[in-house]
């Protein structure tokens, strides 16, 4: 998720850190379509299922992100500038087109949710104070999982992906306010212990997901619009790592990334209300956007797949609010295909 841009209006909130925000919506319903034209790129057209929240009156914005399914299969989507007392993560029935609060509190900043295959508790990244925050399942019984400092450094952790024994492995964002390339990979400990950095001198580190073999880690660098790849050994090491894929985004920037049950890439566009889909060899395969750009639409921050099946779920925010858009992707869902 970008951030860069909402350290101005947000700093007013004692410390939400950089972020940016985006949102509205048209009036659609049901699953996306797909567009082919003869020399043409694919393009899906997503549509809205519903608005999820307006513009707060305290912090000036809202930013949706970090969709992700919890084991009931309900939606579970973030608010990053969500003041306290304010849901700061949600529950969406996306049949009845309801939400509810599953936890907010008087401080974070939650950039990203993710459940852990490990212990089933939904883990958050508070971007703007460099912790982990773990609550139960239900919102309830909130723990600090991680705080302090990596190699020395503060985090400012963005997304989160999770490999099959627990561990954590996180988006570092440092750098992004600074357009400086000090991001980081941190990979947590599932029992929260240990904190190792396995890639440094990144272009603040956004987007990061397993590949669907869990042989390696894709990563978006958001300041150089480009998704890299780190190969891992069998310690969880990193034996390389290299630019995988560069990706053409205008004046949009590369934000979270999902990967689907095929390998394929799933990549936001921070400044476009859209996303970029690529095979697991750089192929562009198609481009998701919303039907006819409404105004105040502004960025596509993320996606989930629902495990098992295609429906995609893609959190779209702006100055008319927090949506949530829904298409068809071109393969099933997976734990690995909710973003960060």
């Amino acid at each position: 998720m970008q951030r860069r841009h909402l350290i101005r209006p947000v700093a007013m909130l004692a410390a939400i850190g950089t972020l940016t925000l985006t949102g509205c919506g048209t009036e659609a319903s049901g699953t996306g379509s797909r567009t082919d034209s003869p020399g043409a790129e694919r393009t899906i057209r997503a549509h809205k299922v519903m608005q999820l929240t307006r513009v707060h009156q305290e912090t000036g914005m809202t930013l949706l992100e970090g969709p992700t399914f919890d084991q009931n299969g309900t939606l579970v989507v973030v608010d990053v500038t969500a003041p306290a007392g304010k849901p700061k993560v949600m529950r969406v029935d996306v049949g009845k087109k309801t939400s509810s609060a599953l936890h907010t509190d008087s401080r974070g900043a939650y950039t990203s949710a993710q459940f852990s295959p490990y212990d089933g508790r939904v883990y958050l990244t508070d971007y703007a104070h460099g912790e982990v925050v773990s609550p139960a399942p239900d919102g309830t019984d909130p723990r600090t999982f991680f705080a302090g400092t990596v190699d020395g450094a503060q985090m400012n952790p963005d997304d989160i992906a999770f490999d099959e024994a627990g561990n954590l492995y996180v988006s570092d964002s440092r750098g992004s306010s600074e357009g400086e390339a000090h991001g980081r990979v941190v990979r947590i400990d599932r029992d929260g212990g240990k904190a190792t950095v396995l890639a440094d001198g990144l272009a603040a580190t956004n987007g990061i997901s397993f590949d669907a073999e869990y042989r390696g880690l894709w990563i978006s660098e958001l300041t150089r619009n480009r998704i890299s790849y780190l190969r891992l050994d069998d310690e969880e090491g990193v034996t390389s790592r290299h630019t995988a894929i560069r990706v053409d985004g205008g004046i949009a920037q590369t934000d979270s990334i999902a990967v689907d049950a095929d390998g394929n890439l799933y990549q936001a566009l921070h400044g476009r209300a859209a996303m970029a889909v690529y095979d697991r060899n750089g192929k562009r395969l198609a481009t998701v956007e919303v039907p006819a750009r409404p105004t105040g639409l502004e960025s596509a921050t993320n996606v989930a797949i629902r495990p098992g099946g295609t429906k995609a779920y893609m959190t779209v925010s702006g100055p008319a609010g927090g949506y949530l858009y829904t298409f068809d992707a071109l393969a099933e869902g997976t734990r690995q295909s909710n973003g960060g």
